[in-house]
């Protein structure tokens, strides 16, 4: 990883904190995409959102069926309609359930993943500067965001040649999956941080296309209990450093 890769920001611009506590997916999915339309005409500045969701399970644009263990897969051109949220228009999306857990194919990059109770989530909607506009750079500073945030509890993560994401050192366990879209360089999606995760959920799935056992949480690398709220603080710290934003918390019906 080179200095031009990765870089601590030197100035910073405002931006906005949407602390949601535990929200379902199919409603931040569809405020996502409200708040990357208002983002894009300049209504708003940028804004990081933190969620914990419950249980539910997310196929990314390059999915493969056969990482959903024992799921039907729906026919491709299965009628999709987004998440019941007004004005959140059409996504090229469609739900249903894997072993009883909810499912959304979703437009973001990746295969399959899972979210759920102490698993911190967060959707970062920015308008990449001309600067910033390379999406290698992109997932390169979001993973450098998520191991500086670990680094706070005394974790190192790291990255892995070859896979998106941050690893405990070596490569033994996955802490943080990653899978984002850019819609005229405004981002969406983005990362999920396994902080007290009940990591057996995984088994309905292979992640990433990878043998569930390969991920790993923050409580159970460090054999302590981790507060989400504070990993919460770590992650807005961090993403300020590397992204070049200050970012100050917003409520929900001021966000849009």
């Amino acid at each position: 990883m080179t200095q031009e890769e990765t870089a601590t920001a030197t100035a910073t611009k405002p931006a906005r904190l949407l602390d949601l506590g535990r929200r379902e997916f199919g409603e931040v999915w569809a405020l996502q995409r409200e708040l990357l339309v208002a983002r894009q005409k300049g209504e708003i500045s940028d804004t990081l959102i933190l969620v914990e969701h419950p249980h539910v399970i997310t196929a990314g644009r390059s999915a493969h069926k056969e990482n959903l263990l024992g799921a039907v897969w729906t026919e491709p051109g299965a009628a999709r309609q987004s998440p019941s949220r007004e004005g959140a228009g059409t996504l090229s999306g469609f739900s249903q359930t894997v072993d009883g857990v909810p499912f959304f194919e979703i437009e973001r990059g990746g295969d399959v993943t899972y979210h759920g109770p102490g698993q911190l989530v967060g959707y970062p909607i920015l308008l990449l500067d001309d600067e910033e506009r390379d999406l290698h750079v992109y997932l390169r500073n979001l993973e450098e965001a998520i191991i500086r945030a670990c680094a706070r509890f005394d974790l190192p993560g790291e990255r892995k040649s070859g896979w998106t994401g941050v690893w405990t050192t070596g490569g033994g366990r996955k802490l943080a999956s990653i899978g984002v879209a850019v819609k005229r360089w405004v981002t969406m999606h983005g990362f999920a941080l396994n902080v007290s995760t009940d990591l057996a959920r995984f088994a309905a799935i292979n992640p990433c296309g990878l043998d569930a056992a390969v991920m790993g949480s923050m409580s159970g690398e460090l054999g302590r209990p981790i507060a989400l709220d504070a990993v919460k603080e770590a992650v807005r710290d961090a993403f300020g450093e590397v992204f070049g934003r200050t970012f100050e918390p917003v409520a929900l019906a001021d966000a849009s």
